[in-house]
């Protein structure tokens, strides 16, 4: 099993490569690729570290040696949220980035399961998808956005409100920025909070990104949460392509949804990918509301990054 990590020397992908490194089955390859020249020193810190799995670090300007022979790709390459930014500001900036990674990836290994996590999420999947279309390599099952995190922050609130003993697994679904993300707290919790709780917790989610810009006073967006995120879907693949079954997962995928291209949602994932869309019903009317008034939002974020790559 050969897992890469585009981005890898960035805040992101030093303790997602890390959390890898430790983590991934005995016997599995993990390359790491970054423009900076930094990027074979992290590679060869983390290969100190005493696991059957083997690092090698890639720099300069092209990630092919990298990516030759990947099963899973993961892509957190890119400039990371500021104060008074939001995840679609980055656009300008992390368009064009995932756009040659992903041309690269198509060319080098077609095969691979791509998770991006790059924001802003909702408009770079679609512009991988287009990217692969043109070359003639797309297969939807095989392409993700990483939405793992607002799960994992949806579970966390969870706690902290209900006092659970453990962590339930909350479905979010739509997208992954501001409103596009719906938590749907009433599938753990049927019956205990009321509309307004309710409407809270999807608000906390929704601004949890935003809450650690903030903390963070200008030195960075969510990196810690993202890679433990990252690294759980992620294992989540391989437990997949190792021929494991039933193995459910969220992600920002195409098709699935009526209304929108691209829509997070419960999958069951198999070696190939999504190996079947899951339904999410019933809705609680409150998350009803918040999924029918940011659809809009959604397809605008959908169609810019289809029209980045078309024009």
């Amino acid at each position: 099993m050969k897992v890469v990590v585009l981005g890898a020397a960035g805040g992101i992908g030093q303790p997602l490569s890390l959390l890898l490194k430790m983590q991934l089955p005995a016997g599995s390859e993990l390359a790491l690729y970054d423009p900076a020249p930094m990027t074979r020193g992290v590679a060869v810190d983390l290969s100190h570290i005493p696991s059957r799995v083997q690092v090698a670090g890639f720099t300069g300007r092209d990630p092919s040696a990298a990516l030759a022979g990947a099963d899973i790709v993961l892509i957190p390459a890119g400039i990371a949220r500021k104060p008074g930014m939001e995840r679609s500001d980055l656009f300008k900036f992390n368009a064009g980035i995932i756009m040659d990674l992903v041309q690269h990836c198509g060319r080098v290994c077609p095969k691979a399961l791509i998770a991006i996590i790059t924001n802003p999420v909702n408009s770079m999947v679609p512009i991988a998808a287009e990217v692969l279309t043109q070359l003639g390599v797309y297969d939807p099952r095989r392409l993700f956005g990483l939405t793992s995190l607002d799960v994992a922050r949806s579970e966390s609130f969870c706690l902290d409100v209900a006092g659970e003993a453990d962590a339930p697994v909350v479905p979010v679904v739509g997208g992954h920025s501001g409103l596009t993300i719906v938590p749907l707290f009433s599938h753990v919790a049927e019956g205990r909070y009321s509309d307004e709780q309710l409407r809270a917790l999807i608000a906390r989610v929704q601004q949890a990104g935003t809450e650690v810009v903030e903390a963070k006073a200008g030195a960075g967006s969510a990196t810690l949460a993202m890679a433990y995120a990252a690294l759980r879907f992620c294992l989540s693949l391989v437990r997949a392509k190792q021929g494991e079954a039933n193995i459910r997962e969220y992600a920002y995928i195409e098709g699935g949804h009526p209304q929108a291209r691209f829509f997070s949602q419960p999958i069951l994932l198999g070696p190939d990918g999504v190996a079947q869309v899951l339904d999410y019903s019933p809705v609680h009317p409150v998350e009803q509301a918040a999924i029918d008034g940011m659809l809009p939002t959604l397809n605008q974020e959908i169609q810019q990054g289809i029209d980045f790559v078309m024009h």
